[in-house]
């Protein structure tokens, strides 16, 4: 039987180069073991990098919860759609490692990255939750305002299961 991690502190910075294998390894496990991301094959390293840099030069947050020298999570933000209507509104990703579950890391990252969207001037976060059955990410995205606007049924296909998306909407103070 294995221990559970003890509970530290967990603070929220800024992701940096290098956090991104800790970023790489804590995707691939959701990517491989389960359905809130709709990648099949989990990205390599150098596409990791390839993703953030482009975020960070974009002027998008990227942040990771980390106790100590640990990365618990990572959050960030990006283009809703690439259109220039949509500059205002953003989609979050947020990623716990699964040792990591349940100590906070999850709703530190997205209050933590709520918060950046506002000091960067966006007005709306759209969350994108694949898996209907994800009740941890809805419930957090909840918890936080985000407010249920609908759920696309069966637009996913991943290891031979139907899956649906959620989305849910958060509207900044102006």
């Amino acid at each position: 039987m294995t221990e559970a991690p003890s509970r530290g502190s967990v603070v929220v910075r800024q992701a940096v180069a290098g956090d991104l294998p800790a970023i790489r390894r804590i995707y691939a496990h959701h990517v491989e073991t389960g359905f809130a991301s709709f990648e099949e094959v989990a990205p390599d390293l150098a596409e990791m990098t390839r993703r953030f840099e482009a975020l960070r030069a974009a002027g998008f947050p990227y942040l990771v919860a980390a106790d100590g020298d640990t990365v618990l999570g990572y959050a960030y933000l990006g283009p809703y759609r690439p259109r220039s209507a949509y500059r205002y509104t953003v989609e979050d990703s947020v990623y716990v490692a699964p040792e990591a579950m349940g100590r906070g890391a999850g709703r530190a990252l997205l209050v933590a990255l709520t918060a950046a969207a506002g000091d960067c001037g966006f007005r709306q976060i759209v969350a994108v939750i694949g898996d209907s059955a994800n009740t941890a990410s809805v419930g957090l995205h909840g918890a936080l305002g985000f407010v249920h606007q609908g759920t696309l049924r069966n637009v996913g296909l991943k290891r031979g299961r139907w899956l649906d998306s959620v989305l849910m909407q958060l509207t900044l103070p102006a």
